[in-house]
């Protein structure tokens, strides 16, 4: 198996040099990744100006390399750039969650999506900011468990958050908001954007952000799809 590892954090994240080694024991591994943190770019591109890229000395055994833009821009270059093909696209591990409506905003998610639009499937990866010692320890379960139920045969694209001390994995679906966003002025014209974590889940274990606060793996099947197909389904005769 060719197996592509993108990421957020940057190439001198721990979390991706974890999700690289494992990888390593799935197939061939190429790894490309941001030189610098690009922590909520989403799937956005900069094909307004040029941006260095570079091989990097990572990991034995591992080709990797680091590109100057976003984690879009990375899987662009693994695809456009390199002469290689892929079996399956790896991002993470972030270092946060992304729950939620962190999905559009998350870069770790973005790299998977634009993994997925050029036809290859994608595995996102987030865990605790305080650590990755789970996360590492969980990934020989998860890919079981991916494996055993056939779950990239299912769907190509997945989103998985892994909670300090799991108990389980399940299957949940996107929740919403899970933090409270505000603007604060700083000084000269000058403002920052704050984020403040509100425990406001519940017991529905099928909602990805429940499941992870009560300590499972949650794993997510997602779309890229922007169509919403039961109004589509619809209104399409109208303009038959």
């Amino acid at each position: 198996m060719r197996i592509l590892v993108i990421n957020d954090d940057g190439i001198h994240s721990e979390g991706i040099k974890i999700l690289a080694e494992f990888a390593k024991t799935l197939g061939e591994v190429t790894v490309v990744a941001p030189f610098n943190e690009q922590s909520g770019k989403s799937q956005s591109i900069d094909y307004h100006n040029t941006h260095k890229a570079e091989k990097f000395d990572f990991l034995d055994g591992v080709d990797a390399y680091y590109v100057d833009s976003t984690p879009a821009d990375c899987a662009r270059f693994a695809f456009l750039a390199l002469d290689k093909v892929y079996d399956l696209v790896l991002t993470g591990i972030n270092r946060g969650y992304n729950l939620g409506n962190d999905i559009l905003y998350s870069g770790t998610a973005g790299a998977a999506f634009e993994s997925y639009e050029r036809g290859v499937k994608a595995i996102a990866f987030s865990t605790n900011f305080s650590t990755f010692e789970s996360a590492k320890q969980s990934l020989p379960m998860i890919f079981d468990f991916i494996f055993k139920h056939k779950l990239l045969d299912k769907n190509g694209i997945y989103n998985v958050n892994i909670p300090l001390e799991p108990i389980g994995i399940k299957i949940t679906r996107k929740g919403g908001f899970y933090y409270t966003e505000t603007y604060k002025k700083v000084e000269n014209g000058e403002w920052f954007q704050s984020t403040d974590f509100v425990p406001t889940y519940t017991d529905d274990l099928q909602v990805d952000i429940n499941a992870v606060m009560n300590s499972y793996i949650s794993i997510t099947p997602m779309t890229t799809d922007r169509t919403e197909q039961s109004v589509f389904k619809e209104l399409v005769n109208l303009t038959k």
